[in-house]
């Protein structure tokens, strides 16, 4: 296509994407106020990040960055969160995490300086994450309501979307370890097929995971261990049945593997075990094939 944009989903060939290498902000967060599992050291998050886009970009997928400097935003190097990339340009969310607002303005104008235009806003008290959102198809978005995500975010997407064709369908999300911590849906599952997904279906709304079904998606089920301490759920697709993990989930990756899937993994303990975000939340895809 000739089009340098548009992303309506969470498996299709991956070729643009926009992300942030660790920086000062983050090297120097209180990891009490930020709730991080400990300091992050700069040299060895950027070693780990570079790995992973190294591998994007062995996979052929184009890496851009996100370079505006943001000294206050510590979990800025998760792009995926402050946007929604679709076929009609990108929406910029609100997010919930107080510490994290004021990010979604600087990640609009490096998406439009990558030529994705802007094509909406939420604004208000709506509040939605990028990581409470979920492709089922091209024409259908989930959206997980959590201490994340609110109605009113919900409400807003709707409204943006519908005219574009999109049906937005919504989710309660459990209390878990409360409203301190970051649980999204995508913390949940991760596609990496239209029929298939690694999940943790114990935290699952049930509505969820009867339209999965219904979907005829089969769930490859991540043990507690590897869904606890190593983001096992957390994988990013670049292609059906190829995608991208954090080391240290062995059970989940020979599932994977077991389901003809091709993996690659790259380090977690530097950034993303610290943090609370993995390969999906490290990048923003830009543009993705059609379906």
């Amino acid at each position: 296509m000739s089009r340098g944009y548009g992303a309506q989903s969470m498996v299709a060939p991956l070729r643009r994407v926009v992300m942030r290498r660790p920086d000062e902000a983050m090297a120097s967060a209180d990891p009490a106020r930020w709730h991080y599992a400990s300091a992050i050291d700069l040299g060895a998050a950027r070693a780990a990040h570079d790995a992973f886009a190294d591998a994007l970009g062995a996979w052929g997928v184009e890496v851009l960055y996100h370079e505006e400097p943001l000294p206050e935003h510590a979990d800025s190097v998760f792009v995926f969160d402050p946007a929604l990339v679709t076929d009609a340009g990108a929406i910029l969310l609100r997010m919930g995490k107080e510490l994290r607002r004021g990010e979604e303005e600087p990640l609009g104008r490096t998406l439009q300086a990558c030529g994705v235009p802007l094509y909406g806003r939420l604004e208000g008290d709506a509040r939605c994450e990028g990581g409470d959102t979920m492709w089922l198809d091209h024409d259908t978005l989930a959206v997980g309501r959590g201490f994340r995500s609110n109605g009113e975010g919900v409400s807003q997407l709707r409204g943006l979307l519908g005219p574009l064709g999109i049906t937005v369908l919504d989710y309660d999300l459990p209390y878990f370890t409360g409203p301190d911590a970051c649980l999204h849906l995508l913390s949940l599952i991760s596609p990496v097929d239209v029929d298939l997904a690694v999940a943790y279906p114990p935290l699952m709304p049930t509505a969820f995971w009867e339209e999965l079904r219904r979907r005829g998606v089969r769930l490859l089920e991540v043990p507690e261990d590897e869904f606890l301490h190593t983001q096992a759920t957390n994988v990013l697709t670049v292609a059906p049945r190829r995608c991208i993990m954090l080391d240290g989930s062995p059970v989940t990756r020979q599932l994977l593997e077991e389901a003809d899937c091709e993996v690659i993994t790259f380090p977690g303990e530097p950034l993303s075990f610290k943090a609370e975000g993995g390969p999906t939340c490290l990048t923003r895809p830009v543009l993705r094939d059609p379906e």
